[in-house]
């Protein structure tokens, strides 16, 4: 099952040069314009539009192949045993679970980390000069 994933990785990075250069090597359409007027550019090795079809064409199967291979990979991800194996990632296995607190939890300034508790001043009349 490893050799067809890596296969299928290497089959995508092939593919996704062949893009790269397909699209580097095609002409905008822009560039027609300057070949009417004598640039020099209409005499091509496919001839004076059979290099978009044929560059467009190969474009258009490198991009189905990396979409297939993308496609494939995402499949292949999804199959792998969950099992607690050795060869898992560290995020795969299970949180330990938390405890229950022991007290009912605080609230108001008490619920504040490092808080200082001010004592409450007392509304008796008596303590007041």
């Amino acid at each position: 099952m490893q050799f067809l994933i890596n296969l299928v990785h290497a089959a995508q990075l092939v593919c996704a040069v062949a893009i790269i250069l397909l699209v580097l090597i095609q002409h905008g359409k822009g560039a027609d314009m300057g070949a009417s007027f004598g640039s020099g550019a209409s005499g091509t090795l496919f001839g004076a539009t059979g290099s978009a079809n044929a560059l467009s064409r190969a474009t258009a199967i490198a991009a189905a192949l990396f979409f297939v291979c993308t496609l494939a990979l995402a499949y292949f991800s999804n199959m792998r045993p969950s099992g607690s194996g050795a060869g898992e990632g560290l995020l795969s296995g299970s949180a330990p679970a938390a405890s229950a607190p022991a007290s009912v939890p605080a609230t108001g300034a008490a619920a504040i980390p490092g808080a200082i508790q001010a004592p409450v001043p007392s509304t008796n009349a008596a303590s007041q000069p």
